[in-house]
């Protein structure tokens, strides 16, 4: 039987998705298989390129990154980079997630610590 804290894991990583990778071209443009090493590094959670690329196609129609090809080495690259747009929504979601997180704890740290003093 699946452990389920891999899924609650799982099911926390694929909800934040959109905001780790507006996170990670916060930091200048980058290719897919550098955005999917850096999702790694930070999340310790790997993404399949089948559910990156999709991903990124979604948030470059939604005008929160720009992709462009660059032809200038012997291998082509899509690079993708934030748009004004995506800069904003990346700070309108930080500051949603601080926000939640607070609310969060405050409801279940002191349920952990309850039942860590019924134990």
């Amino acid at each position: 039987m699946p452990d389920p804290l891999d899924k609650s894991q799982r099911d926390l990583f694929r909800g934040s998705l959109d905001v780790m990778v507006l996170a990670v071209l916060a930091d200048g443009r980058q290719y897919g298989y550098a955005i999917q090493k850096q999702l790694k590094h930070h999340s310790g959670q790997t993404i399949q390129a089948g559910s990156l690329y999709p991903l990124l196609h979604r948030l470059e129609s939604e005008g929160l990154i720009v992709a462009t090809w660059d032809k200038s080495s012997a291998r082509e690259r899509k690079w993708y980079e934030l748009t004004p747009a995506g800069e904003k929504k990346l700070r309108k979601t930080a500051a949603d997630w601080q926000a939640y997180i607070a609310r969060l704890q405050g409801l279940v740290l002191p349920a952990v610590r309850r039942v860590a003093a019924q134990n």
